[in-house]
């Protein structure tokens, strides 16, 4: 009697991922730094945090003082005032006038997305570097000292990210810039205050791995109080 047949192997699962779990929405972006004509944007972006830290009432900066002020001819990117840009667009970039800056070098990154980015403000941050890009965020810094260090660093006034792209990781992409910066140049640390209040970007820099120094309180002359001095002998 002829044996029988052996029963067929088993059969072996799928080794690629199902059409469905392939990233279905890349955005691509890129940190510059930021030029003159960046400055609208700039000034819209903190009109936008000034109104997210209920602060408005402090807010009296116009675009004019950016430019004299951030952009002047004797200001020389991270040894003075310094603003990176963080653009966003939906498709590769294909301009080339960033590729050869002396100072910085573009940073340029494609983060896959679960759902797309619905941009109510893409017009007016829209930028003249392709049809879809558009301005997503900036971080503004400047050289401070440490006399126990003994090593300059790098102060951060402000980091902002319009709301739509939020926690999606462009905050540490910006604050990584910088901190790639400050080791680039030998500096001995980075720093940078937050409101008490803003619970989430405190849990966010302690992720990163920042301490949140609870015994110092910032001090500040201001206004009035700053304009009696320059009339003292």
């Amino acid at each position: 009697m002829a044996a029988a047949a052996p029963p067929p192997p088993p059969t072996e699962p799928p080794t690629t991922m199902p059409e469905t779990a392939l990233p279905r929405h890349p955005i691509f972006t890129r940190i510059r730094l930021a030029t003159p004509s960046d400055v609208p944007y700039i000034h819209k972006l903190m009109h936008q945090m000034a109104v997210f830290e209920r602060l408005t009432h402090l807010f009296t900066a116009s675009e004019s003082s950016y430019t004299s002020t951030l952009f002047s001819p004797d200001n020389k990117p991270f040894h003075s005032f310094t603003v990176l840009i963080l653009e966003a667009s939906q498709n590769p970039f294909t301009d080339t006038q960033f590729d050869n800056d002396p100072f910085y070098k573009p940073l340029t990154k494609t983060v896959n997305l679960d759902l797309p980015i619905d941009d109510p403000e893409k017009e007016t941050f829209r930028t003249g570097h392709g049809n879809e890009v558009v301005v997503a965020g900036f971080v503004l810094f400047f050289p401070n000292y440490s006399t126990f260090l003994g090593k300059p660093g790098f102060y951060v006034e402000d980091l902002f990210v319009r709301e739509c792209y939020r926690r999606k990781g462009f905050g540490k992409m910006l604050l990584t810039a910088v901190a790639k910066q400050a080791v680039k140049m030998g500096y001995g640390r980075v720093e940078w205050v937050v409101l008490d209040w803003n619970v989430n970007a405190i849990k966010f820099y302690e992720d990163m791995g920042a301490k949140i120094l609870q015994e110092w309180r910032l001090c500040r002359l201001t206004g009035e109080n700053l304009e009696t001095y320059g009339a003292t002998d």
